[in-house]
């Protein structure tokens, strides 16, 4: 199975408990290590000449293709944490957007747009193809003031060119003339808490696992990613699950080196329920 990811990789400084690390970031990263357990996955991205070799050499060791698009700058991010479930960002550089000429229009089984600073064209998901088109919604609706990110309401009709879109709680409020039918699958998460999914406009409820997290970066990247690939062969509510399980585990671990049997078992765990019933559903 061949897999796209497009979006910045990025510099980040986190900053947490009073200290401060660099590694590098972006949801293009964090849905490419995911997907690089099933998938060949290739990376299409923009960095600068400052982008530290050895991040992108991690890529190529979980065997990650990569197609860099030379930039003057790298995108660099501050994350500043307030606690485990909240963070604030402030954008210390961009790298230049993709025009739509650097979209590639060759197939592939799924392409995932990631975007972290409004880098990808909006119009670039209706020229895709692929059998499943996924895309985070945070990247388009940011902008910046100072640095400090911001969150714009945006006319989200271009988003039912994917097959598969995910928001959190608080960036979806921001997205209007998107309704939950018109794509396959809306994947709205709230932290720890419960989240919502909607398959072809059917609601669900689902419980993320419990677990201790130390670092919750990259939650939804992963969540997004794993979703995407599961879908490809599994019944909506199975899907759902494992990608739930999947990234579970990789908080844990902060690492994609586990046995797949070890988040398939904890699979069985993730409650799914559909809206308004008290018994839980299956959809295919």
């Amino acid at each position: 199975m061949r897999c796209l990811v497009v979006g910045h990789l990025t510099h980040d400084t986190i900053v947490k408990d009073g200290r401060k690390t660099e590694r590098i970031g972006g949801g293009a990263y964090y849905s490419s290590i995911a997907l690089s357990k099933f998938c060949e996955v290739v990376v299409l991205t923009k960095v600068g000449k400052d982008f530290p070799v050895e991040w992108l050499e991690e890529l190529e060791s979980y065997g990650i293709s990569t197609i860099i698009i030379p930039s003057e700058k790298s995108t660099a991010y501050e994350l500043l944490y307030l606690d485990e479930e909240n963070r604030q960002l402030k954008l210390l550089s961009k790298a230049d957007p993709f025009t739509l000429d650097e979209i590639p229009r060759e197939k592939f089984d799924i392409i995932l747009f990631n975007p972290v600073a409004n880098e990808i064209p909006p119009e670039a998901l209706s020229l895709v193809k692929a059998k499943n088109v996924a895309t985070d919604a945070q990247g388009f609706i940011r902008d910046f003031e100072n640095g400090r990110v911001v969150l714009n309401e945006i006319n989200g009709e271009f988003l039912k060119n994917a097959h598969i879109v995910h928001a959190d709680a608080n960036e979806f409020q921001h997205i209007k003339n998107l309704n939950p039918g018109d794509i396959d699958v809306l994947l709205i998460s709230n932290g720890a808490e419960r989240g919502v999914a909607y398959y072809k406009g059917d609601k669900y409820i689902y419980s993320p696992l419990k677990i201790d997290v130390v670092d919750p970066t990259g939650a939804g990247d992963v969540f997004l990613a794993s979703f995407a690939y599961f879908y490809m062969d599994c019944p909506f509510i199975q899907a759902l699950k494992r990608a739930n399980a999947f990234t579970a585990t990789f908080l844990e671990r902060r690492t994609i080196d586990f046995p797949i049997a070890e988040a398939m078992e904890k699979a069985k765990f993730v409650k799914v329920e559909k809206a308004n019933t008290d018994e839980e559903t299956s959809a295919r």
